[in-house]
């Protein structure tokens, strides 16, 4: 019984052997055929094309029978075996060809959808609203029974009437156009397929060589040999240029007519139809004129080849396609830029077609374009302001607008991000917050007087001096001799580490003027480090791009939140929000106040009124706003608090339209900045003070600091910004020369 359970066994196992072994033989025979098929396929094509071609020619000998032939003279005999030798002479030419052209046989697996095809890039806003497309635009794919009959019959009728009857080549259709061409002794009609001019546009250029037209009819031979014929007129319709950077009838009638395909009329069918002859020459948009000529030669072809009436073309002829040009304006145009040069450093090389969400608010950058174009005026450019920028951010970095000048379709560099000027008084917020966290006060009382540094002397917007006044009056008036003071007695290198801190990435040399802004930097730099102002000293990460996905919704990227620092304490940040509260109350930008709404922000204007800024913010959003030229010439003492404060107004009331009213905390009116009491007690308390301030600047970097620095071409002496549109008063006289240096600040007693 165990003997024969193992022969039992032992016949299963050799079964099972011999199963696997013909499952390994019927494997191998499946790859060998996987590897044959397409040389198979391409012979039979040719063979297939070669057949009909064969029959067409042997056709008028069919009435002949062989009897007949016995009695023809010998001449005609002769005549009769010269064609035959001439023919497969013909054919042996051929099949050589066929072999120089099977080196250009595509691979089988290609995506003829999008193989060799510029990437489309598709920008959408926040809300996936769409804002701007760049590379080529590619509608979806739309089958061809979705299409209007018209639609595939203007196409067929005008590039390819005998498309339904060829293999790839149309011997006729091709002798037709050359008899054409000479009776009228021009190039007016091509013998190209539809088949040979997909062949083309998926694989080839448009040299004009023996070589290129050789492979064209090779690879149309492929095609017709794998692909139904609805397949390949479907990729034709999707895939033809059909001018301004539209690629087949879908993107074509978004761009011209604002439309699908599928909604198409006759004359906007034909109008299409009649722009693979010369797309770019013919695209509407450049020469609507000869479109519409070309488009009644199409309703013709309907005619001729009885898709249409002659009353129906009469008709489509007196009604011409109007356009209507897809809503793409230029309002995105800086931003969408922006987004692209980001989405480059994220993937890299874009090497197909992606869509990508971006953090922008469509209201908000409409508004701030808005805001640009009402301020620079004609009378702004006659004041020598010819350019403008903003970024606006929302509370945790997110991009809500960007326009970087007055008119992207005139110019596409981008002043908000590519402009690197001197952002003046702009910068002196990192100033006062390094003086905040090394002991000074919002009510340190300093002294506006002639000051001294390594002999460079900055000067006020009036040359004159206030004499004692408190830090928030002081950033209010954006007095320079007080904030250099207080980066003196902090350290130049506290004030530099400071702006570094909050985001600022480019070099600073902490030399004397570093107080006054000078030096370079964008408006998107400076824009995005006065975030955690806002946030209560919380860091904030900018960006603009919330994901990228492909055409088939694969997500490529998307944005993760970055983790949050306490960069300065809260108490600090509701300081510094009180200090710039003040320019807007009472200060230098008192243009920008916005009613009720809490506010804070900073004025700037740099030597020779060269440039002038404002940012700020709100609890909600910071925006900064430039103005300038891009020469780099002076404008008419524009100042920061004129144009720049101007727009900055006009779009935050804008762009804050039914938004909760949050408060800024610290945002208060300070107490009137000096009285006579008040100086009394500071000039009582002066000698005590002195040998304060003389412990506290002994630490700073003053002393190690030696030499004239130089930002760009020019001495830090000249190169002081000016910063004030209204002129400050002059409430005291400058006081008396003291027998001690100038520069010291001092503190009221008890501070």
């Amino acid at each position: 019984m165990l003997e024969g359970c193992y022969q039992r066994v032992e016949s299963r196992v050799v079964s099972k052997k011999a199963s696997n072994k013909t499952g390994e033989q019927q494997s191998a025979v499946t790859a060998a055929w996987s590897k044959a098929q397409p040389a198979l396929l391409d012979v039979w094509a040719g063979l297939k094309t070669l057949g009909w071609v064969l029959w067409q020619l042997l056709r008028p000998l069919g009435n002949l029978s062989w009897r007949g032939l016995s009695h023809w003279p010998f001449w005609k005999k002769i005549g009769l075996h010269g064609s035959s030798v001439g023919f497969a002479t013909v054919i042996a030419i051929f099949f050589g060809l066929f072999a120089i052209t099977r080196a250009h046989t595509p691979d089988p697996q290609t995506d003829l959808w999008s193989i060799n095809r510029p990437p489309s890039v598709t920008l959408l806003d926040r809300d996936g609203e769409l804002i701007g497309i760049r590379g080529s635009h590619y509608g979806e794919p739309v089958p061809v029974s979705d299409l209007p009959d018209y639609v595939v019959a203007s196409f067929i009728s005008t590039e390819d009437r005998r498309f339904y009857r060829h293999h790839g080549f149309d011997p006729r259709g091709f002798t037709r156009a050359i008899l054409t061409n000479i009776r009228v002794g021009a190039l007016r009609e091509g013998g190209s397929t539809i088949t040979q001019q997909l062949a083309r546009s998926l694989f080839l250029s448009n040299e004009r060589t023996l070589n290129r037209k050789l492979v064209e009819l090779h690879l149309a031979l492929w095609l017709e040999a794998r692909y139904q014929k609805e397949e390949i007129l479907s990729l034709y319709l999707n895939r033809t240029y059909l001018g301004s950077g539209a690629y087949g009838v879908e993107a074509a009638a978004q761009i011209y007519f604002d439309k699908s395909a599928r909604d198409l009329t006759l004359p906007e069918a034909a109008l299409l139809a009649g722009l693979p002859k010369a797309p770019s020459t013919l695209s509407p948009t450049v020469n609507f004129e000869g479109a519409a000529r070309r488009s009644i030669e199409v309703i013709d072809n309907l005619v001729e080849t009885k898709v249409i009436s002659r009353e129906t073309a009469d008709l489509a002829k007196m009604a011409p396609p109007i356009l209507q040009m897809q809503n793409l304006n230029t309002e995105f145009g800086y931003v969408t830029d922006h987004a692209l040069a980001r989405t480059a450093n994220i993937l890299g090389a874009i090497d197909t077609d992606i869509v990508i969400t971006t953090t922008v608010d469509r209201e908000a950058q409409e508004k701030a374009v808005s805001a640009i174009r009402n301020i620079m005026t004609e009378e702004a450019v006659n004041l020598g302001a010819e350019q403008a920028a903003l970024i606006a951010y929302g509370a945790d970095g997110n991009l809500l607008a960007m326009v970087g000048g007055v008119a992207y379709e005139d110019s596409q560099f981008n002043r908000a991000t590519q402009a690197v000027r001197q952002p003046g008084s702009v910068f002196k917020p990192f100033v006062y917050l390094a003086a905040l966290e090394n002991g000074i006060s919002t009510r340190t009382l300093f002294i506006d007087q002639p000051t001294e540094v390594e002999g460079w002397q900055p000067r006020n917007y009036t040359g004159r001096y206030r004499g004692p006044v408190r830090m928030s009056e002081s950033i209010a008036q954006s007095i320079n001799s007080v904030a250099v003071q207080a980066s003196e007695a902090v350290g130049r290198g506290k004030v530099v580490e400071a702006a570094k801190r909050l985001g600022i990435k480019r070099e600073i040399q902490a030399h004397p003027s570093v107080a006054l802004g000078a030096m370079a930097m964008t408006l998107e730099e400076i824009t995005s480090a006065y975030l955690p102002f806002s946030r209560n000293g919380l860091s904030a990460t900018p960006y603009v791009i919330s994901r990228i996905e492909n055409r088939q919704g694969e997500v490529l990227y998307e944005y993760e939140l970055q983790p949050q620092t306490q960069l300065f304490t809260e108490a600090t940040a509701k300081d510094m929000t009180h200090l710039m509260h003040q320019v807007l109350v009472t200060g230098t930008g008192r243009r920008a106040r916005l009613g009720s709404r809490a506010a804070a922000g900073k004025t700037g204007t740099t030597n020779d009124w060269k440039d002038a800024w404002f940012v700020g913010y709100t609890a909600q959003m910071a925006t900064g706003v430039w103005v300038g030229n891009d020469a780099n010439t002076s404008m008419a003492e524009i100042t920061g608090g004129t144009l720049p404060a101007n727009i900055w107004r006009n779009f935050m009331q804008a762009a804050h339209e039914g938004l909760e009213d949050q408060p800024l905390p610290g945002a208060f009116t300070a107490d009137a900045s000096t009285d006579n009491v008040r100086q009394s007690e500071f000039y009582a308390g002066l000698e005590s003070d002195f040998d304060m301030a003389t412990t506290l600047v002994a630490g700073s970097t003053y002393a190690s600091t030696a030499g004239v620095a130089a930002v760009g071409d020019l001495p830090i002496a000249d190169t002081y910004p000016l910063d004030s549109d209204i002129p400050i008063s002059q409430e005291t006289e400058n006081p008396s020369k003291p027998e001690r240096p100038r520069w010291w600040p001092f503190r009221r007693r008890g501070e």
